[in-house]
């Protein structure tokens, strides 16, 4: 399906930025939360970024995600230290005067310019500094799934070294560092802002919009362009499919390709296969859902339930929460015996260890599920009185 540009939310966001907005904070950092597969890195990358470049910003994109197996703090350094080679014809006469032999990104990238100057070195703040001033323009760091810098110790100092660069390169009436960190999990992302200990600290989470109305009437004029007979489309069907999706862009294509297609078998319109698509979607989401919980041995299924139930104020290890898991493992039919803080330990540890992990865990041990979703799961089958499932075997060992 062709690109949907989202070009004036890459306006609003790109003004904000820059602080054209009235009481905006912006230009202090822009922190955008929106679900797994709903178009967020794509209007990060598609939309917003060319829209900066057109208003004559350096921007570096960096996508946390990409590549779980590597540090999210030498990605950080890498996607920064790319765009200073890029430069380095500029960097090479800043040299001169400087003194620069190396540029140190993060602590954890040392790109070598020994034949630019004496040797020497510079910290995150100096290149940056070095890339506005020679470039004679602003940079916009897009630091997509941010919330996995917290997962490594470099990560996290990466997140300070850049808060620190911020706080030097701005001032109250010109911003030469903007910075915009994304996420999937606003949960995740929050422990960037919301502690005092967090890297920056008082900054406000903001939901990014869903696609949605504007988005279907988009795809309906492609389908009308190309499919004449398929008129008139029924959109309220179609915005509704795309609400079962999960407002997710790219199961919907999917689905719209299928139904389209004329192997498609059946004769009732594509707006009612899209339905049909949607519905299946969800179960199967929830089935997927409820297999992995049930794959999970008695005290990790304790473990994940006590997860899901307190979010963010969950604590592994705690008297209350041993509690917890000997009372729901015998709810679950199995004898609770004593459950201690290594049982549990290691059963946290077994869930984050399959593949696809269960459970995220920052560098400073805070956990959360990796999946946001499993959390609107959970409710729906607390509030149905159907929690939680069955299906495990009964004379398993608990611990």
């Amino acid at each position: 399906m062709r690109h949907f540009p989202r070009t004036k939310l890459a306006q609003e966001t790109a003004d904000a930025m820059q602080g054209k907005s009235l009481f905006g904070d912006a230009p202090n950092g822009l922190f955008l939360a929106a679900p797994r597969r709903t178009g967020k890195s794509t209007f990060l990358q598609r939309d917003l970024a060319p829209e900066l470049e057109r208003r004559g910003i350096a921007v570096v994109y960096v996508d946390l995600w990409a590549d779980q197996a590597r540090d999210p703090g030498s990605l950080i350094a890498e996607a920064i230290g790319k765009v200073i080679q890029t430069n380095l014809g500029w960097i090479a006469k800043a040299a001169k005067s400087t003194h620069l032999e190396s540029v140190t990104v993060a602590g954890a990238l040392k790109i070598d310019t020994s034949k630019i100057g004496k040797p020497d070195g510079a910290t995150l703040t100096e290149a940056l500094r070095t890339l506005a001033d020679d470039a004679k323009k602003p940079v916009a760091l897009i630091i997509d799934e941010a919330q996995h810098a917290l997962t490594s110790e470099t990560g996290e100092s990466a997140m300070t070294a850049l808060k620190s660069a911020r706080d030097t390169l701005n001032s109250p009436d010109h911003a030469q560092l903007m910075l915009v960190m994304s996420g999937s999990d606003r949960d995740k992302l929050l422990r960037l802002v919301n502690t005092n200990g967090a890297a920056f600290y008082g900054s406000t989470i903001h939901r990014m919009p869903e696609l949605g109305k504007d988005f279907i009437e988009f795809v309906v004029t492609l389908i009308e362009q190309t499919t004449h007979h398929l008129r008139p489309i029924d959109s309220d069907k179609l915005i509704e499919a795309f609400r079962k999706f999960g407002f997710r862009p790219q199961f919907f294509a999917t689905a719209l390709n299928e139904a389209l297609s004329p192997l498609s078998e059946g004769d009732e319109r594509f707006e009612d296969k899209m339905l049909d698509a949607a519905a299946r979607r969800q179960v199967e989401d929830e089935a997927q859902m409820e297999s992995d919980f049930l794959s999970l041995r008695p005290i990790e299924q304790v473990v994940l339930w006590r997860l899901l139930d307190q979010g963010p104020k969950f604590r592994a290890y705690d008297a209350e929460a041993l509690k917890f898991y000997r009372e729901k493992l015998l709810v679950l039919g199995q004898e609770g015996g004593k459950v201690t803080a290594q049982t549990a330990q290691a059963a946290v540890e077994g869930i984050r260890q399959r593949t696809p992990a269960l459970v995220w865990k920052s560098a400073r041990g805070e956990y959360s599920v990796d999946d946001a979703n499993m959390h609107t799961w959970f409710a729906k089958r607390v509030a149905a009185g159907s929690w939680p499932p069955r299906g495990f075997e009964p004379d398993e060992a608990a611990t």
